[in-house]
């Protein structure tokens, strides 16, 4: 039952005279009562309630579905219209990550069980979920952890190490009250060892029992161990406070360093000086992606043989049969198919993107389409030009100035399901279910193959149909879906029934300890004065 059906029965029912009331509730409970009714009465009081104490209206409705569906959020109608650029039920939810009155403080370096080394794995957003699980294990552990070690061997070939990225000081002291980190294992400790630490590599997705069973034992023996190639080696589901911890880590202690965050915040401030809102578009269109993923994209045998020589690298990999791939959906989306799928759900040709890739392969060839489609086409090497030439040896690092700018962008879309498009996604509903865009491949592959044969509007139906769900709205962060880093169900809390003067105290009060209800754009600049006096008018 809608909002004006409630507010015009409740009317209805006020303008009665006390004896037909009296004689209406008597009949009422003659009967066998449906359940709809039920709702509708509680709806009424509800709507009372609404009336003497101010509470917002609109709220009525969202909390009417939750009382008929029974869902924790709201499930909004598939044939609705939504607005493509904001979520209307953002503002219901919030990130919420403290820790627990229960979560003890962290021990001392002398009171901890030794010394944990973490080497990573993979590219950045890869890392950075390694780094985020091996807190948590240096948790289960009790043990002091060791700042991780950053991969200089995968396929990117960067040899930037933690404090290049991630700014170590704030690292250490967020998680203080967490986990103790230190920046080495002391001298003292290494001369008693004699020799190396021992290294071990845990199964992928291990439970913190396995940590007890198995590693604890060795690390109460050899003082210190190194954990190897520590990407998604911790159990997606644990306990609600370790979840937290994870959140803590991955959306608050994991902070670039000054000269990435402010680099990456002059590039969103150039871009809202052209636009007033921008889609930031993560493009995996890679050689090393296409080859990993096994599919087949329609260039022959040049295609073929190139792809087939860079998947040699990984010897593990299975011989796959790319039509099967694609009806599975786990191939990426061509910049043209991502092109469509924005076009149909409804940007027009003049929204600026701000696309954030590596060497896309096939290079301007492929991209044309896109380009076509959406002629505001943006890159960091197009906004930030000759500044951007001290990052260009890094990968690491242009990968984390794309990281602030699609993480700023008003929407974010991804062609894949990858490590950067899984954690942005999480850490926008974290910070606040900004609309974040994901391709449901599936089904969306057999349209792509099909739209020659239907008409436009035909075609963009389709497209909207296929994408609900996958659309960033509040309703599809559900416990034990997908990978927490995506998904991070248990950091995202309902915003007390919505009343603008205790909205207003709330966010005063928890601003402080919840970095999450601050403003956005205040994330990534460490000392305004690092940055130019337009750059400053633009962003106050």
């Amino acid at each position: 039952m809608g909002v004006a059906k409630v507010w015009r029965y409740s009317c209805g029912v006020l303008a009665n005279t006390q004896k037909q009331h009296f004689f209406f509730t008597c009949w009422l409970w003659k009967r066998p009562t449906p359940y709809t009714k039920v709702c509708g009465f509680m709806l009424f009081a509800l709507g009372l309630i609404s009336l003497f104490t101010g509470y917002v209206a609109s709220n009525l409705e969202l909390y009417s579905q939750k009382l008929v569906k029974g869902a924790w959020f709201y499930k909004q109608d598939g044939d609705a219209p939504i607005d493509i650029w904001k979520s209307r039920y953002s503002t219901s939810y919030y990130g919420c990550s403290e820790r627990g009155p229960r979560f003890a403080s962290a021990v001392n370096v002398r009171s901890s069980n030794r010394y944990l080394l973490i080497a990573t794995s993979g590219g950045l957003n890869q890392q950075r979920t390694g780094i985020t699980d091996a807190v948590v294990v240096a948790r289960i552990l009790n043990a002091t952890l060791v700042v991780p070690e950053l991969d200089h061997h995968s396929f990117w070939k960067d040899d930037s190490d933690f404090f290049d990225i991630f700014d170590v000081k704030w690292f250490i002291s967020y998680l203080a009250k967490d986990v103790t980190v230190v920046k080495r294992v002391p001298e003292k400790v290494m001369r008693l060892m004699g020799k190396p630490p021992y290294t071990m590599r845990v199964p992928r997705k291990s439970e913190p029992e396995y940590y007890l069973d198995q590693v604890l034992p060795v690390l109460l023996k050899r003082r210190v161990i190194q954990l190897t190639k520590f990407d998604f080696r911790l159990a997606n589901e644990l306990d609600e406070e370790l979840q937290k911890l994870r959140c803590r880590v991955n959306y608050h202690a994991l902070r670039f360093t000054k000269p990435i965050r402010n680099f990456g915040q002059k590039l969103v401030v150039r871009m809202r000086k052209m636009a007033r809102r921008f889609v930031a578009v993560h493009l995996r269109f890679e050689p090393d992606m296409l080859a990993f993923s096994g599919c087949y994209y329609g260039g022959g045998d040049k295609e073929r043989y190139e792809l087939a020589e860079i998947r040699k690298r990984w010897a593990t990999l299975p011989e796959l049969i790319p039509d099967e791939e694609r009806t599975r959906g786990r191939c990426p989306l061509t910049p043209h198919e991502v092109g469509l799928m924005l076009r149909a759900l409804g940007f027009k040709n003049d929204t600026y993107l701000y696309v954030a890739s590596g060497e896309v392969y096939g290079g301007e060839k492929t991209l044309q389409p896109l380009k076509e489609l959406f002629p505001n086409f943006y890159t960091k090497e197009i906004v930030a030009g000759d500044e951007l030439k001290p990052f260009l040896p890094y990968s690491s690092r242009l990968a984390a100035i794309d990281y602030v700018v699609c993480d700023e962008s008003d929407v974010f879309v991804t062609n894949n399901n990858g490590n950067m498009a899984k954690i942005l996604a999480g850490s926008r509903r974290y910070m606040g279910h900004k609309r974040t865009i994901r391709p449901n491949a599936r089904r969306l592959s057999a349209l792509f193959q099909a739209r020659n044969k239907m008409d436009w509007d035909t075609f963009t139906r389709k497209v909207k149909s296929c994408q609900s769900g996958f659309m960033g709205e509040p309703e599809e962060v559900r416990p034990g879906r997908g990978e927490f880093h995506e998904y991070p169900s248990s950091c995202i809390c309902k915003t007390p029934f919505n009343h603008s003067n205790f909205r207003e105290k709330y966010n005063n009060h928890t601003s402080s300890v919840n970095p999450s209800l601050l403003d956005s754009r205040y994330r990534y600049i460490h000392n305004i004065s690092d940055l130019d006096e337009k750059i400053l008018q633009k962003l106050y």
